[in-house]
């Protein structure tokens, strides 16, 4: 029978995923069969699991994705069974195992839970039965004890699934001692119950400063503590969950040979698929929020992923960019555009179902000579492809990546795709081939591509792999659990389900 342990937080954004993915890849490293398990996640970052022996495929969380991969198996919806995708600030789109279920406002989602507690205990079984542990992260936080009817996330699924718990509390934002204490204080005595213990995260400086506070936490709680985890830098070479990362994202130091530029939109979407540009030394990459302009020096623009592009282009035009981008257009500047951003520069976006809300049509940029039309199955999938930018001094780079988007998209610049996904023609570019874009995400992955591209725009790649900089990071990671919290302890109170 597999063990498991469940990881919650003070609340949102403590650093939970990276933890799980850290002591994921610490246990496979002892040598166990280790699986990452989240019963409800909410993030418009999502990565996509090949269909199963039961033919069950889609998508889920980046982070189950990211937790996949330091576990050394192949993600599977079964690892985040239900994913919440914010559409507007009051609903999102709901994925169960996958597949899209539907959409819900807050309200109605809260009248969901009870049906979808049987998938997530379906799936938790699934994935149990093939690991010797599972590692659970939760959602939020426990102290939100006025959802705490019919959850799903927290305490409601460690309850029913009889999974102890680990409180993560991050110091960096400070109060770590009263979010501690007041979480123990809060939670119904049944749920206070299941927690083993805690550890703290992202504390900087001398720790044995902190020692009278771990006395203080524990003698108010009864709680026994699991260790202390600094700030990690290599924590930045991984993806993030969601777009709360790009809050902290510093501007870069400067000194890069060219300045790629990325507007962050409301719903913006798998913006992992620029890390790997970010990552660059010669490469100034600056995310340009509300109320900022596009800088004028910039050697290229992208618009990434949106959940919501009809929403997005509205914001876009609202801020400006719209004349940003034509007029860095008119210097001789490049433009990408990757699913939602590619949707965007096209003439028009049509929504005649309104699956993406109360918007059914907009005008878009026209920087590319193509329209898009709202409709049919979501197309989740991994896929091989072949870029096929003629532009580039390098062409017909294969590569690996995947496909999360609704709509069709076609028109005359069409002729000129950007690449080949299992041999058809994806994308598009513009006569001048300045302005491209297409449905493929995951392109800035490969070396060969981004070399070209880099080399196009006037500087030079590191030429590494970036996937082998997250494996590096992962490890390190790993090895930074064992060193500062007590790993054994940690695995030896994981339950047997």
């Amino acid at each position: 029978m597999a063990h498991a342990l469940m990881f919650q937080g003070t609340g949102s954004d403590v650093g939970k995923s990276v933890l799980v993915a850290g002591l994921c890849r610490a246990a496979r490293l002892r040598g166990l069969k280790v699986m990452p398990f989240k019963p409800q996640n909410m993030s418009n970052n999502a990565a996509v699991a090949d269909p199963d022996e039961d033919g069950i495929g889609g998508e889920i969380g980046r982070a189950q994705g990211l937790q996949a991969l330091a576990c050394g198996v192949p993600p599977s919806v079964h690892m985040n069974p239900v994913l919440l995708k914010p559409q507007s600030e009051t609903g999102s789109q709901v994925v169960v195992q996958g597949k899209v279920f539907g959409t819900a406002r807050g309200r109605d989602y809260q009248a969901l839970k009870p049906q979808l507690l049987e998938a997530v205990l379906d799936s938790f079984a699934k994935v149990c039965a093939n690991a010797d542990l599972v590692l659970v992260e939760g959602a939020g936080s426990p102290a939100e004890v006025n959802l705490r009817a019919g959850d799903i996330a927290n305490m409601g699924f460690a309850t029913r699934a009889r999974v102890p718990v680990v409180l993560v509390g991050d110091i960096d934002r400070g109060g770590v001692i009263a979010s501690l204490v007041g979480t123990h204080a809060i939670l119904a005595p049944q749920d206070r119950a299941m927690i083993e213990g805690y550890l703290i995260n992202k504390f900087r400086g001398d720790q044995s400063l902190f020692d009278e506070g771990l006395k203080i936490i524990s003698s108010h709680t009864g709680w026994r503590s699991f260790g202390v985890l600094p700030f990690l830098e290599m924590v930045r070479r991984l993806p993030a969950e969601d777009s709360v990362a790009l809050e902290r994202r510093a501007s870069p130091k400067g000194g890069g040979r060219i300045t790629i530029a990325v507007p962050v939109l409301g719903r913006i979407a798998n913006f992992d698929d620029l890390d790997p540009l970010a990552a660059e030394e010669e490469v100034d990459l600056i995310y340009v929020r509300k109320g900022e302009r596009l800088p004028v020096d910039c050697a290229l623009v992208i618009l990434p992923g949106s959940k919501s592009t009809l929403a997005d282009l509205a914001q876009l035009r609202a801020n400006g960019w719209d004349h940003d981008l034509d007029q860095h257009h008119r210097r001789g500047g490049r433009i990408i555009g990757i699913c939602g951003g590619f949707q965007i520069l096209g003439t028009l976006v049509r929504d005649p179902e309104g699956i993406e809300g109360s918007i059914r049509e907009a005008q878009g940029l026209g920087l590319l000579n193509v329209q898009t039309v709202m409709e049919g199955e979501k197309i989740t999938r991994n896929v091989e492809a072949m870029l096929a930018d003629g532009n580039l001094p390098l062409n017909n780079v294969q590569l690996e990546g995947y496909e999360i988007h609704l709509g069709r998209t076609s028109g005359p610049d069409c002729a000129r795709p950007m690449a080949y996904i299992d041999g058809r023609p994806d994308g598009a570019v513009s006569p001048d081939g300045r302005v491209s874009g297409c449905y493929l995400h995951g392109i800035f992955g490969s070396a060969l591509y981004r070399s070209a591209l880099l080399e196009s725009l006037g500087a030079r790649s590191s030429g590494g792999e970036h996937l082998a900089l997250v494996e590096t990071a992962l490890d390190e990671l790993a090895a930074k659990m064992e060193d500062c919290l007590d790993v054994s302890a940690l695995l030896g109170v994981a339950r047997e389900v």
